[in-house]
């Protein structure tokens, strides 16, 4: 007769002290528990029908069950997407605000990453609202506004030390995209170029539209490319744009992630930094 799944419990957070962190091993039946830090713990052997969930939320903490098998070296591909989730802002609508328009974009942005609206619609209206803007525009919002999402750097750091490919996948433009993939040294890059005549935004994007479809064939073609079964590769975002990305990895993680989003991802994060997927794999 086959064993049932064995699961860990990860439970992270901005700091948790010990009393808490045995009562959270009393209420999940957990055999023993370890830190990973000071707002982090794995308690061994949880039971998975303990109402964690209610708990983990009145203690600000971010929880998930993992077999206890998994180790992070098993994955060999991390794709992530980049507007507030590899990064602290969404480009497009900070552009639009260097021409005095970022509430209207910014409405526009907010029911694409709901769901409420067709991406590739959104982004096509958003884009053409910048019709006329200088293109220097691009340079100042990467200097003076984009600044990377906690715990960006010591992922990346953490997951090149295991050998595992890193992939921006973004509906955003490949002006920052390939910044950010020089910057951290990311494997691979996926993004919209946006026109540019006589310096300055045309309100329209070159070639084809990276949407939801074309940011799940991106993850798919990277995948294949690197021999890969899905249960190997790990996709995180935030938007209702990233879940057929997400269809394509064995594990998805929302990360500060619109409530649709969260309802259909693995794992969430809403209290720690993108680091925090290194403590569920050890």
């Amino acid at each position: 007769m086959t064993k049932p799944a064995q699961f860990d419990l990860v439970i992270q957070g901005q700091r948790i002290d010990q009393a808490r962190i045995e009562a959270l091993a009393r209420l999940c039946n957990a055999a023993q528990w370890r830190r990973l830090g000071a707002g982090a713990a794995r308690l061994a052997g949880a039971d998975r029908s303990a109402d964690i969930a209610a708990a983990c939320a009145d203690l600000k903490l971010d929880h998930a069950f993992v077999p206890v098998h998994m180790r992070l070296a098993d994955f060999g591909l991390v794709a992530i997407d980049m507007d507030s989730t590899l990064i602290n802002i969404e480009c497009i609508d900070e552009l639009a605000d260097m021409k005095g328009i970022k509430s209207q974009v910014a409405e526009i942005t907010r029911s694409a990453m709901r769901g409420d609206i067709d991406f590739a619609e959104s982004l096509a209206r958003r884009v053409a609202l910048l019709a006329g803007l200088d293109a220097s525009a691009l340079q100042r919002v990467y200097d003076e506004r984009l600044r990377l999402a906690p715990g960006a750097e010591r992922l990346i750091e953490g997951l090149k030390a295991l050998g595992i490919k890193t992939s921006l996948v973004s509906g955003g433009f490949s002006f920052y995209t390939e910044r950010l993939r020089a910057r951290l040294g990311l494997d691979y890059s996926f993004s919209n170029e946006p026109e540019i005549a006589a310096g300055k935004l045309t309100g329209r994007i070159v070639g084809p539209v990276l949407d939801a479809g074309g940011k799940a064939a991106a993850v798919r073609s990277v995948r294949e490319a690197l021999g890969l079964s899905p249960e190997q590769v790990i996709a995180v975002g935030d938007g209702a744009n990233d879940l057929a990305m997400m269809a394509e990895a064995g594990v998805s993680i929302a990360y500060h992630a619109k409530q649709v989003v969260q309802q259909q991802t693995t794992y969430s994060f809403n209290h720690v930094g993108l680091d925090g997927l290194l403590n569920l794999y050890l």
